[in-house]
């Protein structure tokens, strides 16, 4: 099943892009003098957890 395979690809490029995106806005919060992770970067966090549950399940389901 290419096309599966296809998405659990681009799933996974998408949850690094999302991790980035984290990253940096990690990143301008520290520089902001802020200590904890604002509603974005949370937002982002639970975006990306989701986008590889869905590459996860893909990939084990290539083993079914």
């Amino acid at each position: 099943m290419a096309d599966v395979d296809d998405i659990r690809i681009r799933l996974e490029a998408i949850a690094e892009e999302l991790a980035d995106l984290v990253m940096d806005g990690l990143r301008e919060s520290i520089d902001a003098g802020r200590r904890d992770p604002g509603p974005e970067e949370r937002r982002l966090a639970r975006a990306r957890r989701s986008v590889e549950k869905a590459a996860a399940l893909l990939r084990d389901g290539a083993a079914d």
